[in-house]
């Protein structure tokens, strides 16, 4: 008696799983590229266009300390034989000094460009959001996966909802000032 309990206990299981099949079968999953749509976005491409703005005055500001770090450097090692050990030991700190400094400009630039990437995904990527939810929601998908955020093997492409998201935000966002 005990074993075909276990036997209908079995059997109600695989009924229920193959039950619930049809139900799955008719769930929607979309897919969406959250990173493709801020970079390809109208505001995206401004936002990207000011970025590389502040990233070339930043570089030339980096590249003339970098010039003269070399100039100072080449001076001090044609000179290094015929200064006093005391005048050396100056004029080696002066240089460590402004290497310090060069340091610190290329390490403050590079954090006020993470800070502007971080701001503008923060104020976009909340929009981004809500487009994709109303989508979701007015369509009927079970779940909107963004592609960028999880490694996929493989998904449909005709699920893709990232070029639709993209003229959607491109009409309705206005960056904030």
């Amino acid at each position: 008696m005990k074993r075909y309990g276990w036997f209908v206990a079995g059997i109600l299981i695989l009924s229920l799983a193959f039950s619930a099949s049809p139900a799955a079968a008719a769930e929607k999953t979309g897919f969406v590229d959250i990173r493709e749509i801020m970079l390809s976005s109208t505001a995206g491409k401004k936002a990207a266009e000011d970025f590389k703005k502040a990233f070339e005055k930043d570089k030339a500001a980096i590249q003339e300390k970098e010039a003269e770090l070399k100039k100072l450097k080449d001076d001090l090692d044609k000179q290094r034989p015929l200064l006093k050990e005391e005048v050396m030991k100056e004029k080696e700190l002066a240089y460590q000094k402004k290497f310090r400094d060069y340091q610190l400009l290329v390490k403050d630039s590079n954090e006020e460009l993470q800070a502007r990437d971080q701001d503008l995904s923060k104020k976009m990527v909340p929009e981004i959001l809500k487009l994709v939810q109303a989508i979701g929601e007015k369509e009927k998908y079970s779940m909107i996966v963004d592609v960028s955020a999880i490694p996929l093997a493989y998904f449909a492409k005709e699920n893709d909802l990232t070029k639709r998201v993209t003229d959607e935000f491109n009409k309705t966002y206005k960056p904030k000032k």
